[in-house]
């Protein structure tokens, strides 16, 4: 056999046969993918099999393998703390899409901005922070299986053939895109749930029958492929999105255990799916908010980049840095607000004011009702005179309101009946040593005098904080003997203090019981009440008692109705002095430690959003301050309160975020930059996206 050429050597032999069954292989698979371009034919020869394990499945335990573990993605969620995805600008919004094509045009150009984003921000965080991005993002066509970008599609016509957005690794020879190069499959589908099973959380047949034929065609052309890109993967991700919602498919399998029989490729498709392959499913979670915003945070973001960070190690292999590594090297800002938090250790805060228990079972917090107190409650119709040093002024009372724990006044002066003003009564002080005074009272009255008078002095000037308008006591009815001295006579209305303020509004708390409250009153209350924030922290004045009962809307003889934060007698100017306590709507900084930090109003803002803009105002039953600290960490940590309010608006759930970064530290609110952006959506965020022709 010496000097004979290989090729000769092996001619006839066991070698050279083998040679020929893996090129009749090859050939036998690309007819079989040349023939295989039908996903409804698939899904349809599955019908059997999903009706199968879908019945044989308990109620408790899923159809398919849970993809993602959730410590998983907390660890994950923990090493891209601090990751700043790129904000969207086109986004899947089917609310005020006019037409389907529309729809089909804006959805594919959000996937777009959305696939680039993440795969973006994943490689600069773990692999290369200053080298270009080896990956491209285009969109796949479902006869020609060709690529083209997305705003390249719509111009040429060709969006109706659009089947899938994907990333490809980039190649210099194929600037188009390479089918075997294909990195992560996203599947924009009208609707991903099924319709039958509405807690099921897996994918309808329909849309896990496309993912499973472009799990397959793309593991086929992988096998195909000369290149080595794919390092011999045998998994493919498959990301299926609507116009909110979001998941992920992982199909596993050997390509070399499926049968080709190029005249019937379905229906050896189908038997590969049932015998020889491994399906893992994600829960069904929000990608998008209801106006089409990613909600780079949430579950369903975190599972789509999840995905996205393990198909860029198949063709990028590990990472400089670990999932690991930055978990526990950004963990550490992470861990200082989990123990800023921590409830049920059974210590007492630095300043002693509330003990924290292992558990509660009746509430911390009793009211105590002094019947012998005599309170002045006055009824529409009624003329009450108030007396100041320089002159005596009457008010009509025109309606009682309530603000949660006392009455107050909608009031005309006598003088000038066309105009409406707030009227508070204080606590008569007369029968009282001022320890035992009704401090409730006294807070809405005379420190709400003294707050009021200060910004007047300090010239704060801004439609949204109330204006102190008259200040001075009751003149009661007969004759007042009261002494020389100033004390007050007999009487027990005398020096019962009043305040009057303009102006005039509904309470939030009515809006919301009358379902009145709707997105675009939740924005711009959010931006009112900023503003008075900020105007008054210019005095270093600030709230520290925000709840629905302490802001007005005004709309009464004004062509845009606008709100007004009210309350301000609980407003914090010293450091000895304390904010009320309101297990609803009090800053986890102040249950915490008796007193505010910079975030803690715009905290409370938070919470009366979320609340007021939740199922008809419907409250949570807190019966005690670890109660309500619990509800905060969970609705922080699991991001209930950026969801809702994301749902509202973007702008909301992107100041949300800002919030909970700020809680509980010493850094100061930046009310102008947010104030800004919020001023820029009243007339278009709700609108989706207008032409406004000119000429």
């Amino acid at each position: 056999m010496e000097g004979e050429s290989p090729d000769h050597g092996s001619r006839g032999s066991g070698t050279k046969g083998v040679s020929v069954s893996s090129r009749d292989r090859h050939h036998n698979r690309k007819e079989f993918l040349r023939k295989f371009v039908d996903s409804g034919i698939l899904t349809a020869s599955l019908e059997d099999w999903y009706s199968e394990i879908s019945q044989t499945s308990s109620s408790k335990k899923p159809v398919f393998d849970v993809l993602f573990e959730l410590k998983d993605l907390q660890k994950f969620d923990y090493a891209l703390e601090g990751v700043q995805f790129q904000q969207l600008i086109r986004m899947p919004n089917t609310e005020y899409a006019s037409t389907s094509d529309a729809m089909a045009a804006t959805t594919y150009l959000a996937i777009e901005d959305f696939l680039h984003a993440g795969v973006k921000g994943l490689w600069e965080t773990f692999w290369n922070q200053d080298g270009s991005l080896p990956f491209s993002v285009a969109c796949l066509h479902r006869e020609s299986f060709k690529f083209y970008h997305a705003e390249k599609a719509i111009a040429s016509g060709k969006l109706g053939g659009m089947c899938a957005t994907t990333i490809i690794l980039k190649d210099t020879w194929h600037p188009h895109g390479k089918r075997d190069q294909i990195l992560e499959i996203a599947l924009v589908r009208p609707d991903i749930r099924s319709p039958a099973i509405q807690n099921d959380q897996q994918p309808s047949l329909s849309v896990l029958g496309d993912a499973l034929f472009f799990a397959l065609r793309i593991l086929l052309t992988r096998i195909l492929s000369r290149s080595n890109a794919h390092h011999g993967s045998k998994s493919v991700f498959v990301l299926f999105v609507d116009s909110q919602y979001g998941g992920v498919v992982k199909v596993e399998g050997d390509v070399n255990k499926l049968d080709l029989d190029v005249n019937n490729v379905y229906e050896c498709a189908s038997e590969w799916v049932r015998e020889h392959s491994h399906i893992s499913v994600s829960s069904i979670d929000r990608i998008w908010n209801k106006i089409g915003n990613a909600n780079w945070g949430d579950i369903g973001a975190r599972q789509a980049l999840l995905a996205t960070f393990h198909c860029i190690v198949q063709f990028a292999g590990l990472p400089k840095q670990s999932i690991d590594d930055l978990a526990a090297a950004r963990s550490s800002h992470l861990q200082f607000r989990r123990a800023e938090r921590q409830l049920g250790n059974g210590r007492v805060n630095g300043n002693g004011v509330f003990r924290f228990q292992q558990s509660s079972v009746c509430a911390e917090i009793v009211e105590l009702h002094d019947e012998s107190k005599q309170v002045i409650n006055l009824e529409a119709g009624s003329i009450l005179w108030l007396e100041d040093s320089n002159w005596q002024k009457g008010f009509q009372i025109n309606e009682v309101f309530s603000d949660g724990e006392l009455p107050f006044y909608s009031a005309t002066p006598v003088e000038e009946p066309g105009k409406a003003l707030f009227l508070y009564v204080g606590s008569h002080p007369s029968q009282l040593e001022p320890a035992l005074e009704d401090m409730t009272s006294w807070y809405q009255v005379q420190r709400q005098t003294k707050i009021l008078t200060l910004m007047k002095q300090n010239g704060l000037a801004s439609k949204y904080l109330p204006q102190l308008v008259a200040s001075g006591v009751i003149i009661h009815p007969g004759q007042c003997r009261r002494p020389s001295s100033g004390a007050n006579c007999d009487h027990p209305w005398c020096g019962t203090p009043v305040l009057v303020t303009n102006p005039v509004g509904e309470l939030v708390s009515e809006l919301v019981s009358d379902k009145r409250f709707g997105p675009d009153e939740a924005l711009r209350c959010c931006h009112d009440c900023l503003s008075a924030l900020s105007t008054a922290s210019s005095a270093g004045i600030r709230h520290g008692d925000i709840r629905p009962e302490n802001v007005i809307r005004v709309s009464s003889g004004v062509r845009h109705p606008y709100y007004v934060l009210i309350g301000w007698g609980h407003a914090i100017i010293e450091d000895r002095d304390r904010p009320t306590m309101n297990l609803h709507f009090s800053s986890t900084y102040a249950l915490q430690e008796g007193k505010l930090c910079s975030a803690s109003d715009a905290e409370s803002l938070m919470y009366l959003l979320y609340f007021s803009s939740s199922d008809g105002g419907q409250l949570p039953k807190l019966d005690s301050v670890e109660g309500a600290l619990q509800w905060r960490e969970k609705a922080w940590s699991r991001r209930l309160i950026q969801q809702k309010l994301g749902e509202i608006s973007a702008i909301l759930k992107a100041f949300a975020d800002y919030v909970d970064s700020l809680c509980g530290t010493p850094y100061t609110m930046d009310y102008e930059i947010w104030l800004r952006r919020m001023r820029t959506t009243f007339h278009e965020d709700h609108h989706g996206k207008e032409v406004v022709a000119s000429g």
